[in-house]
């Protein structure tokens, strides 16, 4: 495997659990895993390499983490250190309260949106960045807050279980009527059809970035194409936010779906919807807003009007820690360097005989490469990845099966690398090397 950037280095924390000298230990119960790379070049002293080191009862054990599209399992010191300060010193709800505790909380709540609006490349101001406890709720939030009875909404096949399935249970309630714009496996999407289907849409819902393929889908001409048609234009930034800055605002997008989990580092527990000043968003959820408590109905004004019930302070303070770290080290550069280490997992993988590379290159994508081995079921090979090599990665259909019906894996699924922040070239070459050793004993290849 070839010399690669190594990752940025963690500002360590004195006194937190679970911190190396400089990085973060990932504690796992299970025995070492038996492989390590051959020439780490070095890897294993960055940030990165001690992040894998220290797993409870396993002595040297290292883990190779490959599964940062379903959340970033490694994140910086900082990110840790952060929920715990707040839990420690503040503990408060925002929005909830005048004491000096309360007020603290409100006042991370906002730097937190503040940081949010920056690092999403989108305008208003704070107030229009609507937290939720997820990606998939803020998406449930734009899709049922938008659609009227009998209305339009128009995707891509590229779009995940959490904008399918509310726009299914919409065509079922309200009559809703779903359009799919025709594209192929490898991402190109057919944009004449499109512009078709989105006369008399209501809302195009589109994935900033494909969580299987790794592609990102041409948003400025399809937002281009949606205006001109009238729809408002949502985007699923689930995968897309860490990864890029700007573009968004270009587009001239009317809604942002986003998570604090995955590319922004943050905790699990915390997403939000960005919404432009002008779009109207009829309330998903009701019940407190900790103000206007004498109204029957919810406050008008954002972000109130659309978040009901005590938010979360934790999640906030680690979700603030994550995207600071993304300035300081540069959104850009971490993304080019990540990218890099996609393409020689590419290249690494399709080199093996008998594997079967979905995913294109994408190199303006994200880094995401899916694959399939002949003869070695999905599940399987993930299992052997995890036990025998500490390569984690994810096997399945990974939320997305209308993907998975252009690539004909629909009974099968696929197994999916996808790399972040603390990616090394000691994980591609140990990946590599295993999925080589465990699909070789059945010399099948395919035609």
């Amino acid at each position: 495997m070839r010399s690669l950037p190594n990752p940025p280095r963690g500002k360590g924390v004195r006194g937190t659990t679970g911190l190396g000298e400089g990085g973060l230990e990932v504690r796992v119960y299970r025995r070492p895993p038996r492989h390590r790379a051959r020439n780490p070049q070095g890897t294993a002293e960055t940030e990165a390499g001690k992040a894998r080191q220290g797993a409870v009862g396993a002595d040297d054990g290292v883990l190779h983490y490959m599964d940062f599209a379903a959340t970033s399992a490694l994140r910086p010191p900082e990110v840790v250190e952060a929920v715990a300060a707040f839990l420690r010193q503040v503990g408060a709800t925002p929005g909830r309260g005048q004491h000096r505790l309360a007020r603290e909380a409100e006042r991370l709540a906002l730097a937190c949106r503040k940081a949010v609006v920056r690092i999403l490349g989108v305008g208003g101001g704070p107030d229009r960045v609507v937290f939720c406890s997820n990606a998939t709720q803020a998406l449930n939030l734009a899709l049922w807050g938008t659609l009227r009875p009998g209305d339009v909404v128009v995707t891509t096949p590229y779009e995940h279980n959490s904008v399918l399935r509310p726009i299914r249970k919409l065509a079922r309630e309200r009559g809703v009527e779903h359009r799919v714009i025709p594209g192929d496996e490898k991402g190109a999407l057919d944009l004449e059809a499109a512009e078709r289907l989105l006369e008399g849409a209501r809302l195009l819902a589109v994935t900033g970035a494909s969580n299987v393929l790794g592609t990102c889908p041409p948003l400025r001409e399809l937002a281009g194409l949606a205006r001109r048609a009238g729809a408002l234009v949502l985007v699923d930034a689930a995968q897309w936010a860490g990864h890029f800055r700007g573009g968004l605002a270009e587009a001239q997008v009317d809604l942002v779906a986003f998570t604090g989990h995955k590319g922004l580092l943050g905790p699990q527990g915390l997403g939000g919807l960005w919404v432009r000043p002008g779009v109207e968003v009829e309330p998903w959820q009701v019940g407190g807003s900790g103000g206007s408590s004498l109204s029957p109905d919810m406050p008008p004004a954002f972000p109130d009007r659309l978040e009901a019930g005590s938010l979360n302070g934790p999640g906030m303070a680690g979700l603030l820690a994550g995207i600071e770290f993304l300035e300081r080290e540069g959104v850009e550069p971490l993304h080019r360097r990540v990218m890099d280490l996609k393409r020689a997992l590419w290249e690494g993988l399709g080199s093996v005989r008998g594997v079967r590379v979905l995913t294109p290159p994408a190199p303006d994508g994200v880094p995401i490469v899916t694959i399939l081995a002949a003869g070695v079921p999905p599940e399987h090979l993930a299992r052997r990845l995890d036990e025998d090599w500490g390569v984690l990665v994810r096997a399945g259909h990974h939320c997305a099966p209308l993907v998975h019906r252009l690539w004909g894996t629909e009974e099968s699924g696929a197994v999916r690398f996808s790399l972040g922040w603390a990616s090394t070239s000691e994980d591609l070459e140990v990946a590599v090397r295993g999925v080589e050793a465990i699909v070789r004993p059945t010399s099948v290849a395919f035609s």
